[in-house]
């Protein structure tokens, strides 16, 4: 490790361990997808898919072609192996915070966030949709103490916590990548402004990957990349699309909706949050975490 390298934080978890990293030799022209889990991690696979062919047919294979380089159910050997025989511009992702990754002054790191309560309800459907174990205990099928919104509260940003997106999780990714926002590599996008504008979102990351299509193919890009398109082509866009990983592909995009956590919580279960974001969060962070940069309607 070179001795100007900032050592990086570990995220050790069951799913992922971010050492993996150290096996991919980036390249300058690499794109790297980092969000916290559920926060608009495929969505911005697939832009930056469809930007990089200019084809609204292209066959995203997100787990094979843009891999999660985390996640330790693959052998890296085989990932990095992979991705060293790639002629084109790649992409990768990860749900590791900015400060456990290797940030080079090349590449661009699209950092996507997501208000904290609806990527909590969404972790919650992904929970009972993926075939993983690890996440019936924090998320049970039948929750009537409220045990998943408690260790929502509760669990930490690292460690075995790590990969079960809690609170502290999502806080720690926002400030580490807020910490070096200001570089010209590293750029934060939210949800809801991409569900408000998504065409605006295909000309920023355009312009970030510098890239341009003919106002009518990026028009079919962007209907590509509407939702309800991407629910409808399940097998084509979720991960591991079409191979039966998920119960249901189409279930992966469960409803594409912010605000769904209304009328879910308990006063009690909300002013825990509340004390928890006013605590760890400025005003001004708070309100960008949660709406994103453009007023709500």
């Amino acid at each position: 490790m070179p001795q100007n390298t900032p050592r990086r934080q570990l995220y050790l978890g069951p799913l992922t361990d971010n050492r993996r990293w150290d096996h991919v030799d980036l390249r300058p022209d690499d794109v790297i997808v980092v969000t916290p889990p559920k926060c608009g991690t495929t969505w911005m696979q697939t832009i930056v898919a469809l930007l990089l062919s200019g084809d609204p047919e292209v066959e995203t294979q997100l787990s094979v072609k843009m891999p999660w380089v985390d996640n330790r159910m693959r052998a890296i050997s085989d990932v990095a192996g992979r991705l060293a025989a790639m002629q084109n511009r790649r992409s990768l992702k990860s749900h590791t915070p900015l400060d456990g990754l290797p940030l080079g002054e090349g590449g661009q790191y699209l950092c996507v966030f997501r208000h904290p309560l609806d990527a909590h309800f969404s972790f919650r459907n992904h929970a009972q949709n993926a075939p993983m174990p690890v996440f019936k205990m924090w998320y049970p099928e039948d929750d009537s103490t409220g045990q998943a919104f408690r260790w929502f509260l509760e669990g930490g940003p690292e460690g075995f916590d790590t990969d079960l997106m809690p609170l502290a999780h999502i806080l720690r990714h926002y400030r580490a990548a807020k910490a070096v926002a200001e570089r010209p590599n590293v750029t934060l996008f939210h949800y809801r402004d991409m569900q408000r504008d998504l065409a605006g979102t295909f000309d920023a990351v355009a312009a970030l990957l510098g890239v341009s299509h003919p106002a009518p193919v990026m028009a079919d890009l962007v209907a590509a990349a509407q939702f309800d398109n991407m629910q409808q082509n399940a097998e084509r866009y979720s991960p591991s699309g079409g191979t039966g990983f998920f119960k249901s592909d189409a279930a992966f995009f469960h409803s594409g909706t912010s605000g769904k956590w209304h009328g879910k919580l308990t006063e009690a279960e909300l002013a825990g949050y509340d004390a928890m974001m006013a605590a760890e969060l400025s005003p001004e962070d708070r309100l960008w975490l949660e709406n994103g940069a453009q007023p709500d309607d």
